[in-house]
């Protein structure tokens, strides 16, 4: 099988796995868990903060990050293909009584502008502009990689308006690997932000979430509300270290794959890209090729190389650890294949 559903399927390696089984572990709950502290001071300063937590998931990262910073009633402002506002089952509104400012972009990409248009003004019968949040690299719109001038241009309009901050850095490390600038230069004045172990970095579980001392001692509240605190959380804070230590590399790797996939497909006759693959997410239209994206999907599987129908005609692709470069060259060889067959059903 060659799995380029998503990087969430991929595995822990041998080695990961060995960290795990010799890692010191404590009570995570009463601090004293050291795997899970050297981890969190690692994303810490990785990320420029000043503290950090590990949590469960990731949408737990986003959620807490919301529900720290805002209050019922009040509204966050988001890109309308978002992780935040398309795939965490509506927790900011579920939760923390928060609704969404979602923004229209081709690429996942807003601009300052358009974040100056969605702040409300403050008058009683709106809801409150409250927190912004960038997500780097974006999930749904074809791993698009924000361009630091963007970031910092997004940052200061909130700021400017007294509203948060907030950095969904799940897939951050495959930008920083696309353009070579620092996770902390990303995520610069931003009042919380994190990064994914579970996707790119290979770990079986886990995200960690950094900003102010103040901010963590406040995400650990929500930590505990929600059910995510842990006890000997050393063995996954393990995981999440040796990821550092040895599969950051890998991250241009997949970004390079991606690269060739996408170089590979647009040979395809009847296969589409609306714009260029920038990190290890590519996305393409089937829909030249007379057939649905699930159907199209369905017959790639069969032949051992699992997209993602991500729309009626939209395939969604992405690279990882694990797919090499054989796998990379086997999926262009069956989309080209079921292609055809399709073409000439």
């Amino acid at each position: 099988m060659v799995d380029l559903f998503s990087d969430t399927q991929t595995r822990p390696t041998a080695g990961m796995r060995e960290a795990m089984a010799r890692a010191e572990v404590g009570d995570e709950q009463s601090g004293s868990d050291p795997t899970t502290n050297a981890l969190c001071a690692r994303v810490a300063e990785l990320l420029g903060k000043e503290d950090a937590v590990l949590m469960p998931s990731g949408t737990m990262c986003n959620l807490v990050s919301i529900l720290v910073q805002t209050k019922p009633g009040d509204e966050i402002v988001v890109d309308a293909t978002s992780h935040i506002f398309n795939t965490e089952a509506a927790s900011a509104a579920a939760i923390g009584g928060v609704s969404t400012m979602a923004l229209a972009t081709a690429d996942g990409v807003f601009s300052a502008g358009q974040v100056e248009a969605a702040i409300r003004a403050p008058v009683r019968t709106a809801p409150r502009s409250a927190l912004v949040s960038v997500e780097n690299t974006t999930a749904f719109s074809g791993g698009s990689v924000w361009p630091i001038e963007t970031v910092r241009a997004v940052r200061d309009v909130a700021k400017r308006h007294g509203l948060k901050a907030h950095f969904d850095g799940a897939r951050l490390l495959n930008a920083v690997a696309a353009t070579g600038v620092s996770a902390a230069d990303y995520v610069e004045g931003f009042d919380s932000a994190w990064i994914d172990l579970s996707k790119g970095l290979g770990c079986p579980v886990g995200g960690v979430l950094a900003g102010s001392k103040d901010f963590i001692i406040e995400a650990w509240r929500w930590k505990y509300r929600l059910g995510g605190a842990m006890r000997q959380s050393g063995v996954l804070a393990a995981a999440g270290l040796y990821a550092l230590d040895h599969h950051i590399a890998q991250l241009a790797t997949d970004n390079q794959n991606a690269t060739t996939l996408d170089a590979g497909l647009r040979k395809i006759p009847g296969v589409a890209f609306e714009a260029g693959t920038q990190s290890n997410i590519l996305r393409f239209s089937v829909e030249g090729l007379g057939v649905g994206a699930a159907e199209f999907a369905k017959a790639c599987l069969e032949r051992g190389v699992r997209f993602r129908a991500t729309g009626a005609y939209e395939i969604r692709a992405t690279t990882s650890l694990e797919v090499d470069a054989a796998g990379v060259a086997r999926a262009i060889e069956v989309a080209r294949d079921v292609a055809a067959a399709l073409r000439q059903g």
